[in-house]
C-alpha cells in the first residue's frame, strides 16, 4: 500500500491549498479515505474524510466551511482543497486510509508521508 501526499507550500493567511493524495495497492472500496494534521508540539488530528464513492464526507468542526475532500476514483487520488487559510492551519498534513467512520489517528491502518504547509500572517 502506498499514500503519496503532494501539494503543500508557505501561503499567506486567506490564501488557498490543494493537497493531492495518490493511493496505490489497496482494495478502494472497502477503505476511507481521509486526511490528518499534526503541528509542532500536537498530537495528530482528524481534518476530514471521505469514502470511494464519495457519497459520504465529514470534517472537523474547524475546517467545516473552508476545507473540501473530494476524490477522484479514475485516478485514485483524493484532494483536500484548502481556502481562507490561517496561521493556525499551519501543519504537516497527511493523508490516510482507514475503516468505518474514524476521526481518531488509532483508526488508521495506512499513512502517507506527509506535507508541510506553512501559513503567515
Amino acid at each position: 500500500v502506498q499514500l503519496q501526499a503532494s501539494g503543500g507550500g508557505t501561503v499567506q493567511a486567506g490564501g488557498s491549498l490543494r493537497l493531492a493524495c495518490a493511493a496505490s495497492g489497496l482494495t478502494f472500496s472497502t477503505y476511507v479515505m481521509g486526511w490528518f494534521r499534526q503541528a509542532p508540539g500536537k498530537g495528530r488530528r482528524f481534518v476530514a474524510r471521505i469514502t470511494w464513492s464519495g457519497d459520504s464526507t465529514y470534517s472537523a468542526d474547524s475546517v467545516k466551511g473552508r476545507f473540501t475532500i473530494s476524490r477522484d476514483s479514475a485516478k485514485n487520488t483524493v484532494y483536500l482543497q484548502m481556502n481562507s487559510l490561517e496561521p493556525e492551519d499551519t501543519a504537516v498534513y497527511y493523508c490516510a486510509a482507514g475503516v468505518g467512520d474514524y476521526s481518531s489517528a488509532r483508526y488508521v491502518d495506512y499513512w502517507g508521508q506527509g506535507t508541510q504547509v506553512t501559513v503567515s500572517s
